[in-house]
Formats: structure tokens, sequence, C-alpha cells
């Protein structure tokens, strides 16, 4: 590891040379908690965090970085130190006037898929029309600094195709083809005799295979709507339906709507594939009403359809400038809850103080005739920003069911940003 972080460095030494602007931010946290044993024998951790963004710019290129490293003080937890590279990719944009390309781990973010690859993104633009490809290899485990060395089995590919005919329209269609192969093991495993002997598990690849469009559409002051459809190429039938809208109904009145219809998203080849399961169907409506400089109303219900059950649920509450309120009531197939949740915040001396507490109480059982499990957590905490490049975050967490007793945990973050020309 101390090797690549050598490498890295030299990598890019003529970047931080020749670089016009260096920002970034760079943030460093302490996390307190306690873990009971199975003979009911508590152990205090601390854990520490440590995370960096870097952006290397010239001119029209870029060296984008996200780093972390994680690690137990005291007592070390297995896989410690970890260091994980979440980012680390040059960016060309707008060259020949059109064109963007990112070479190196990225994140990846189309409406079908997220998540991060090691590889090639290529987009073109031009005139409202926008090309997207990517290929690339999975990141391993924990972000490490590392190439996947089995290509032919752990790859992602795709691409994205978008029109803008106009401001308040835009039309796309994505495709994605991912494949991953878990590492082999070995496990212990009972014989013909009944006798344990170590076995090597190989895993089958995973794959899934998915087209899928969108649209949005506006019109000012009167509705804004986007919908999205999914379909596995695999398994041959649609994925996903989902709309969602808001009507401004007058200036102060807003009505929403949402509808989802999902099919459980089983893996090609995977063993779940034989169970017999079924889609489910989600519509939800509600309301807003928002008095100027007060606060903004709004109710909203639920109804989930599965394949042989129902549940329902209904949310009401109220935002303001100095903090939320919210209850939520689920009945039905789900389970049945209650939970109430309170959160507040407010700076003062122009930024410099901004204390912040959140309540919630929450009960919630199976069916009717089960037994209720109530739950309870405070957060209290206090931002400091001394200057604008510099704060420091203080939180304290509690949790409270008959699971975890009385749980308290202490979090503490300093974060700074940078900004540097040349």
């Amino acid at each position: 590891m101390k090797r690549k972080i050598f490498c890295f460095i030299i990598l890019i030494l003529p970047l931080i040379t020749y670089s016009q602007n260096l920002n970034g931010r760079f943030t460093s946290s302490f996390y307190t908690f306690e873990r009971f044993d199975v003979n009911n024998t508590s152990e205090t951790f601390i854990r520490t965090f440590q995370s960096l963004n870097l952006n290397f710019n010239v001119g029209q290129f870029s060296l984008r970085t996200r780093t972390g490293m994680e690690t137990n003080i005291g007592k070390a937890l297995d896989q410690d130190v970890r260091f994980r590279f979440y980012n680390l990719y040059l960016e060309g944009r707008e060259l020949l006037g059109f064109a963007t390309i990112k070479l190196g781990r990225q994140p990846l973010f189309i409406p079908v898929a997220g998540g991060l690859f090691d590889g090639v993104n290529l987009k073109f633009n031009y005139a409202g029309f926008s090309l997207q490809g990517f290929y690339g290899g999975n990141v391993p485990a924990y972000q490490k600094l590392e190439l996947t060395s089995d290509w032919a089995n752990n790859y992602v590919m795709g691409g994205r195709f978008e029109v803008n005919p106009f401001d308040f329209l835009r039309l796309g269609v994505n495709y994605i083809d991912k494949n991953y192969k878990a590492e082999d093991y070995n496990s212990l495993r009972l014989n013909s005799d009944l006798d344990p002997i170590t076995v090597l598990i190989q895993s089958k690849s995973n794959q899934y295979k998915y087209v899928s469009g969108d649209i949005w559409l506006e019109v000012p002051e009167l509705f804004e709507i986007s919908s999205r459809y999914e379909y596995d190429l695999n398994i041959q039938t649609t994925s996903r339906i989902e709309v969602d809208g808001r009507i401004k109904f007058t200036d102060n009145i807003g009505l929403n709507g949402y509808y989802n219809y999902r099919e459980p998203q089983i893996r090609y080849n995977s063993i779940f594939s034989v169970f017999n399961f079924g889609n489910s169907q989600e519509i939800e409506g509600g309301v807003d009403y928002r008095i100027p400089k007060v606060a903004t109303f709004f109710g909203k219900y639920g109804y989930v359809k599965y394949k042989d059950e129902n549940s329902s649920r209904i949310t009401v509450g109220a935002t303001t400038e100095y903090g939320s309120i919210s209850y939520r009531k689920n009945l039905g197939y789900s389970g049945e809850l209650d939970g109430v949740s309170l959160y507040t915040a407010r700076t003062f001396l122009d930024g410099f103080l901004t204390p912040s507490i959140g309540v919630s109480y929450t009960t919630y059982k199976l069916s009717k005739d089960s037994d209720s499990n109530n739950i309870i957590s405070f957060l209290g905490g206090l931002n400091v920003r001394p200057w604008s490049k510099w704060s420091f975050d203080l939180q304290g967490q509690y949790f409270n069911n008959k699971i975890y007793k009385n749980d308290f945990r202490v979090l503490f973050k300093v974060n700074h940003l940078f900004n540097t020309n040349f």
C-alpha cells in the first residue's frame, strides 16, 4: 500500500507544479461507540476517519481524487488500517468544443445504475443532444487501489442518449451491462461420513442487463413531472415504472402524486430466482400548503399493493426556517408503525455557531397481535466556524430499544476547505 501511495504522489507532482488551481477539502473525524460481547462485557472503541478531496485544474483538464482512511485507536479491528480510493481520474472538459472524457476510478450516475468503476467515460454534447458511453472494471472490496485481474467476469459497460429539445423537456435512454464474480474462499463442510472437510467455494458470475427510458417535463408555475421505465433484458420483463409529479394549484397550494411498479431485482443465475416472488405497486398522493415566512404544511397518503397483501401509510408534518416536525403511521402487511420526529437547527453570530437538536420516537409491531417494539433516539450537535475555511462539529447520539439499551455515541469532526491559485 505504501508503494502505491508513493507512486500516486509521484504521478500527480507534475500537475501540482503546473496546476493553475488546487482546491479541495480535508476532514478528520473521531467516533466513539460501545460494544458488548456474548458475556455482556462492554468495551469502548474510538474509531477515526480521515478523508481528502483534491482537484488539480489546468485549463480544461483536471485530476480529481477522493480518498479515505479509517482505523481504530487502541484495539485494532479486522482489516485495519483501511485505505479507500473512491475517485482517482483525469477529466478533460469541452475538448474540441463538444467532448468530455474521464479516465480512471470514477463515479457512475445514470438513472438505471450508479456506483464506482475503473475505466473510461466519454460524453459528447452538441445542440441539445448528448451521447455518453462507459466501460471499465468493477472496484475491489473496500475500494482498494487495485484493478480487477478478471476483466472477463468483473466489468461494467453501457451508455446514455439524452435529448433536450426545449428548456422544459428532457428525454433519455439508458443501457447497462454489469457482471461481477465473487472471490473464491475456503469453508468447512460435512462429507458423506459427516466429517468436516475444507471445500473451495467458487461462486458463479452475477450479471444484470437493463435498458431504461426517462422523461422530465416542466411548465413553469403550473406543473412538473418526471417518469422512468426499466426493462430487464435477462428475464425479459418490465422491472420498474415510476412517475412523480407536482401541480401548482395556487401560489401557496401544491398537489403531488407518485406511482411505482417494481419487480424484485433478482440477479441472473442467482439462487434466489428459484423462489416464488411477486411485484409490488405503490401509489401516493398529497398536498402541501405554504404560509409565507411561517411554515409549509404537508400531508400524504400512500398505498402499497403486494402479490396477495397490501399496506398503507399516512405522513403529516411541517417545515419552517427553524426546523421540521413530522408524524408517520403505517398499517397492513408491512407492519404497524407510529413514529414522530422533530429536528431544529439555528445559526447565530453570522454562522459562527450552529446548534442542532433532533428527537424521534417510534413504536412498531409486525401485526396487531404482536408485541410492540419502542425506539427512542436523540441527537444534539454544535457546528463552530471560526474561519471561513475551518469548521468543527461535535455531535452526541443516543439510542434506546430492547436490543440497544442506552446506546450513547459521540462524533467529533474537523473540516478544512482550501482553494489556491498558482
